[in-house]
C-alpha cells in the first residue's frame, strides 16, 4: 500500500503533523506501508500539484480542503482551511468520518493527536513532547519573544532549520525522524547540526537587518526586507526589538513569492483587536486569527508593499471587533 501525505511546506507543525498521522496509520495496518510525504505551500492560484491523490491512500494535513473524491484523510486547523464556499460545503457534506477541522485547536498536531486519541484509543507517550512543542510553536505560546529569538531548545532548532532550508531531501527525513526519535537526538544529528551552523549564523546577524528596517507606526512594526537579500527572519524578532507592539506587517522575497506575512503579539499587554486571516482573507491569503499571511508572485513587490501598507492602516485603526 502507498500513502501519501501532503503537509505544509517548510513548517514544524506541518512536519510533524505529517510524522504523528504517518506513525499512526503504518501502526494500524497489517500489512507493509510506503510513506511519501510532499510539502505543498499556500500561493496564488491552485497549490496541489497535478499530480496529487494518485496514492493508494492520499492525505493532506496542517493544509487547505480538496474536494477531491480522492482524498481519504485531512486534518486542519487554519481558519481559512477552505479556499471558496464550495469547498466548505463539499465538507460538511462528507460523511466519510475521516476528515477533520478545528480552528480554534493550537497545532495541527495536537488536533491530530487528540482526533487519534479520541476516536482510537492511540495516543503514544513518546511522542508527546513533539505534540507538546507543536502546540508551543504554532500558537506562539512561549513564555517571551527572547526565548523564540535565542533558538536555544532542539525543538526551535528543528523549527528554524525547517523554516529556511531548501534542500528537497530535509522534509522527508526530518518527518520519519520525528516519526521516532526524541527531538534532542534529532537536533544532535549532522545533518541537522552541520547546516544549522551557517544558518544561525544568519538568522543573529537578521536580528541587525531587521532592527535597521522596522518602524513602529501606532502599535504596528512594519518591516520591509523585500531589498535585503534576506527572504525571511524570525517572525518573534519585532516583538523582542519592540515589546510594546501590538502587530508586525512584513514583506519579504525569496524566488518563489513575494510574502505579506501578519502577526500579532502574544505577549501585548492590549488585546488583539482584529482576525487576521480574515484581513489576509481579503488578499488571497489565510491563516489563523493570529498569524496570517499573502503570497504573490515574486515580481509583484510593489503590490505587496501597498498591500502591507493598506493592512498597515487597518490595524492601526483598531475599529475591528475581536471574533
Amino acid at each position: 500500500m502507498r500513502l501519501e501525505i501532503l503537509h505544509h511546506a517548510n513548517c514544524f507543525d506541518g512536519c510533524a503533523s505529517a510524522a504523528l498521522f504517518s506513525r499512526w496509520f503504518t501502526e494500524r495496518e497489517s500489512g507493509p506501508v510506503e510513506v511519501v510525504t510532499r510539502p505543498v505551500q499556500h500561493g496564488p492560484g491552485p497549490v496541489f500539484p497535478p499530480d496529487a491523490f494518485q496514492a493508494d491512500v492520499n492525505a493532506v494535513v496542517d493544509f487547505r480542503y480538496s474536494p477531491s473524491p480522492r482524498l481519504d484523510w485531512w486534518f486542519d486547523h487554519h481558519a481559512s482551511g477552505f479556499p471558496t464556499p464550495a469547498d466548505r460545503a463539499a465538507f460538511e457534506a462528507d460523511h466519510g468520518g475521516q476528515k477533520f477541522w478545528d480552528p480554534g485547536a493550537p497545532s495541527c498536531t495536537g488536533f491530530i493527536a487528540r482526533v487519534l486519541g479520541e476516536r482510537y484509543g492511540w495516543r503514544p507517550p513518546e511522542l508527546e513532547e513533539l505534540i507538546r512543542w507543536a502546540d508551543v510553536i504554532d500558537a506562539a505560546r512561549f513564555p517571551s519573544a527572547a526565548m523564540a529569538v535565542r533558538l536555544e531548545e532542539p525543538a526551535l532548532r528543528i523549527m528554524t532549520l525547517l523554516e529556511v532550508s531548501r534542500d528537497p531531501a530535509l522534509q522527508p527525513r526530518m518527518i520519519a525522524a520525528l516519526s521516532r526519535e526524541p527531538l534532542a537526538r534529532i537536533a544532535a544529528e549532522p545533518w541537522v547540526a552541520e547546516p544549522l551552523v551557517p544558518i544561525l549564523e544568519r538568522h543573529f546577524r537578521s536580528i541587525d537587518t531587521v532592527r535597521k528596517h522596522a518602524r513602529m507606526e501606532g502599535g504596528v512594526v512594519h518591516v520591509d526586507l523585500s531589498e535585503t537579500g534576506l527572504e525571511a527572519a524570525n517572525k518573534f524578532i519585532a516583538y523582542d526589538l519592540f515589546p510594546r507592539a501590538r502587530y508586525t506587517v512584513v514583506v519579504s522575497r525569496d524566488p518563489k513569492r513575494t510574502k505579506i506575512s501578519v502577526g500579532s503579539n502574544p505577549w501585548s499587554a492590549v488585546p488583539r483587536t482584529h482576525d487576521i486571516s480574515k484581513i489576509c482573507e481579503r488578499y488571497g491569503g489565510g491563516g489563523h486569527p493570529v498569524v496570517g499571511a499573502v503570497s504573490l508572485p515574486p515580481d509583484r513587490v510593489d503590490d505587496a508593499r501597498r498591500v502591507a501598507l493598506e493592512i498597515l492602516r487597518e490595524l492601526q485603526d483598531g475599529s475591528e471587533p475581536r471574533p
